[in-house]
Parts: structure tokens; C-alpha cells; sequence
């Protein structure tokens, strides 16, 4: 039997394996609405151009509402056999209008087509994803302004650093979200531009109207070139890219939740929405959104990896490869809008422990740096000198087991005869976090600052 896409050049159709591994409809059914809108716009720019008559393009615009109705309802059958989309959907609007409904399809190709419902998923997908991202900024922000002045380590090297707040903890992940959103951002306004009518890679003798039909989808104009229109998938590489980058930054946040929630920790504890327990041991609360968030960022990261690879060896233009840029590109997205939602929902569920922090803020001689500032600013010891002192004396503390406060003042002028009983003013943990007023620093009123201003931002539409 000769296919049906191709007509008299087949005299029978294709393998079962050939069929097997050719056929994408299994994923690509996602693009219908896309699908369909491309081709209303394509049929009214046909008629407009007078390349297809009323009559036609009112029946194939009738045509394609009425497949949209059987896709939405369910009712719709997808064949594998029709292997794509494109096909299941043409297929079906011939069994509604008859043959004429094959003039849907004068200039354009399948290659135009896909490239253009790809474009328009993805552009679809990072206004949701936008909207999720900005979601979990104002979470994050309204938490920061709730524990402003909730002291906490900060660590560096997973070590006890300085002390910070809770709040300032979580601005520092409000600040990475807004680079993501803005990276979409960069990657969508590059996507805008409408592949539809450069047909199969060399345009069409047709004459189409190109910008009306890139109007008509909602881009900013045209791609200027056939060859690149059809064989381009940078934009799904470039959503990949900024996905990858927001996935890692989700994963690093799941790990401190992670950590933060043992019991050796006990910072912030997770309600039964966001936790699990064990089969055999009854006592576990399991961080597991925290945990599959981090591991879902693998995916997302792979996914980025397999396309560019798929893409490095291609001539221009289009080549059968490319099917495989939209399974990874459907399955990563949506993984992150996944992980997106949950550490939304995380970081509204968590409750701090905010004795916990304040004491282990204190651990670990975290005011250390505290000390050497104040013997700049007092004694006029050079920096590095102000840093040797401050060590013997954190030698002394950690000799005796006791905190920098705990030294008395005979042991310190031991050290360093000039210090008076002034320096244990900056030795508490409060004192140190309130003393941090540099722009971005960690002070209460820095922080409740910056958190009320991100709330105004993302209050905007």
C-alpha cells in the first residue's frame, strides 16, 4: 500500500520496526493546540493571499475547530500509524472536510510546521514556568521578612563561618530565582520569531505573507532565513540551558532543607504535606520532596546535554535527529515545573527552630571575625596582624572549651595587652548580625528592607 504522506514513491508501506522507531506521535500529541493554531493562522493567511478560496479555508478553519473539540473532549483517536501530530491531525480533518482539506498544506512542510509548534510550546511552557518561579520568589520573600532578625550560622566549606539570618539565608535564593526568570526571559525574546512558510528549507513560490502569519502566532516577526528556520533548535537548547541552571539552583536549596531537617541540625522542620516515613523504622520523618527535587535537577541537566549532543553533528538542514529534541525538551521542562511547585510548597510548610539556629550560630567560634574588626577598628592593628591575634585567641577559647566570651579579660590581654573589656560587646551573635550594614549585608534592617522590596516588585503584574 503506498503511504499516505508520500504518495506514489512508496509502493508499500513501512517496517514494523521502521514504524516503531519513526513515529513520534507518542510525545509529539502534546503539540496539538500548537499544531492547530499554526495552521489557522497558515489557512487564513491563504485566503487572505488568495492562494485558497472562502469557501476552503471557512471549511478547513471548521475542520480544525471541530478536531480541537474531539481533541480537548478526549474523543480524539491518536494513530501511530499516522507517526506524528501533523498527520493525525490533517488525517482527521480529511475524514471531516474531504480531499480539500490536503490544501491546508500548500506552502508549508512538515519541517516549518514542527518548527513552529515547537517554538510555540516552549514559549507557552516559560510564561508558566515564569509564573511558578516568581511564585516561589514571593514565598521566599514573605519568609525572609517573617525571620529577618532570626540568627543562624552561615557556613562556608559546610563549616561554622559567620553568623547570618534566616532571612538573608532565603534572599540569597530569591536573588538566583530572579536571574532565572531573567534568563527565560532572554531565551524567549530570541525564540520570537515565527519559522511557519519557509516550507521545507528553501521557502515557497507561493505568495504567503510571512508576517502575518508571525503576527497572527503572537511573534515579533519572521525568521529571516529558510535553511536556519527549519534546522534551528537553539531555542530549545537556550530554555535547556536556563531549566539546567534554575534546576541546579532548586538542588542546592533542597540539599540545605535536606541537611537543615536531620536531627543533627534541626533547623527547620517539614509538616506531613512534605515529608515521609520508613516501612520498618516508625520514628523517621523523611525529607523526600527536598530529595527528589535534588535529584530531579539530573534530568533536567541531562536532558540539555542529550540535545546538544543530538544537534552537533548536523548538516543544514532539517535531519530526522531532530525528532529527538522534543522528549527531552517536554519531559524537562515539566520536571521542573514539578520541582518548582514542591519547593514552593516547602518553603511556605517549613517552621524554623529558632533557638536551635541562635545557639548553633554561636558554635564554632563564628564571631571570630567580629573580634579581628574590632581590633582594626580600636587598637589600629593592621588587618593581617588583627587576624594572627584573633587565632591565638580562638587557640585559647578552643585549649579551654569555651566560647571567645567565655575568655577573661586576662587571658585576651595575655594575647594582646591593649584589648579592654569593650570587645565583648561585638562577641554576641545578635550584635554581629546587626553590625553588617553594608549594601547586601546581613542586618535585620537590610534584610526586612530588601524583602519588602522584592514584595512590591512581584506584586507587579
Amino acid at each position: 500500500m503506498s503511504n499516505k504522506m508520500w504518495g506514489g514513491r512508496f509502493q508499500s508501506g513501512p517496517d514494523a520496526i521502521m514504524e516503531e522507531i519513526n513515529a513520534s506521535i507518542d510525545f509529539d500529541k502534546r503539540l496539538w493546540a500548537q499544531d492547530i493554531r499554526g495552521s489557522l493562522a497558515h489557512v487564513t493567511m491563504l485566503e487572505a493571499q488568495g492562494i485558497l478560496g472562502p469557501a476552503d479555508a471557512a471549511a478547513i478553519r471548521d475542520g480544525l475547530e471541530a478536531v480541537r473539540g474531539e481533541i480537548e473532549s478526549g474523543a480524539f483517536t491518536f494513530s501511530r500509524a499516522l507517526e506524528d501530530i501533523h498527520m493525525n491531525v490533517e488525517s482527521r480533518l480529511a475524514a471531516i472536510v474531504g480531499p480539500n482539506a490536503g490544501r491546508l498544506h500548500t506552502a508549508r512542510s512538515r519541517n516549518d510546521q514542527v518548527a513552529t509548534d515547537f517554538r510555540l510550546w516552549v514559549r507557552d511552557t516559560i510564561d508558566e514556568l515564569d509564573a511558578q518561579l516568581k511564585d516561589l520568589m514571593t514565598a521566599l520573600a514573605d519568609k525572609a521578612l517573617a525571620f529577618a532578625g532570626a540568627v543562624m550560622p552561615g557556613f562556608t566549606h559546610l563549616q561554622s563561618a559567620q553568623p547570618v539570618t534566616f532571612g538573608h539565608h532565603l534572599l540569597a535564593y530569591v536573588e538566583m530565582l530572579a536571574r532565572d526568570r531573567g534568563r527565560f526571559a532572554d531565551a524567549r525574546r530570541r525564540l520570537n520569531e515565527c519559522p511557519l512558510g519557509a516550507a521545507a528549507l528553501a521557502g515557497t513560490s507561493f505568495p504567503i505573507d510571512r508576517f502575518a502569519t508571525a503576527r497572527a502566532l503572537g511573534f515579533d516577526r519572521p525568521t529571516a532565513n529558510s535553511l536556519d528556520s527549519v534546522s534551528d533548535r537553539d531555542f530549545a537548547l537556550e530554555a535547556l540551558s536556563a531549566a539546567s541552571i534554575s534546576a541546579m539552583h532548586l538542588s542546592r536549596f533542597a540539599e540545605e532543607i535536606v541537611i537543615w531537617t536531620t536531627p543533627q541540625f534541626a533547623f527547620v522542620a517539614l509538616s506531613d504535606k512534605f515529608t515521609t516515613g520508613s516501612s520498618i523504622m516508625p520514628q523517621k520523618r523523611n525529607p523526600d520532596a527536598a530529595e527528589l527535587v535534588r535529584a530531579k535537577a539530573g534530568r533536567v541537566i541531562g536532558a540539555l546535554v542529550a540535545l546538544l549532543v543530538v544537534m552537533k553533528g548536523l548538516p543544514l538542514a532539517y535531519a530526522k535527529d531532530m525528532q529527538e529534541d522534543k522528549e527531552q525538551t517536554f519531559d524537562a521542562l515539566q520536571t521542573l515545573s514539578l520541582a518548582v511547585a514542591a519547593m514552593a510548597g516547602m518553603v511556605r510548610d517549613m517552621q524554623p527552630d529558632l533557638k536551635r539556629m541562635k545557639a548553633a550560630a554561636g558554635a564554632g567560634y563564628a564571631t571570630a571575625t567580629d573580634l579581628a574588626d574590632w581590633l582594626v577598628r580600636t587598637l589600629n592593628l593592621p588587618f593581617r596582624e588583627a587576624h594572627h591575634v584573633t587565632g591565638r585567641l580562638v587557640a585559647a577559647a578552643a585549649a579551654r572549651k569555651v566560647g571567645l566570651e567565655k575568655l577573661t579579660l586576662a587571658e585576651m590581654q595575655a594575647v594582646e595587652p591593649r584589648i579592654d573589656d569593650g570587645v565583648y560587646a561585638v562577641l554576641g551573635v545578635e550584635r554581629s548580625v546587626r553590625s553588617r550594614t553594608s549594601h547586601g549585608g546581613t542586618a535585620p534592617a537590610n534584610v526586612r528592607a530588601q524583602a519588602r522590596r522584592w514584595a512590591r516588585l512581584l506584586a507587579r503584574p
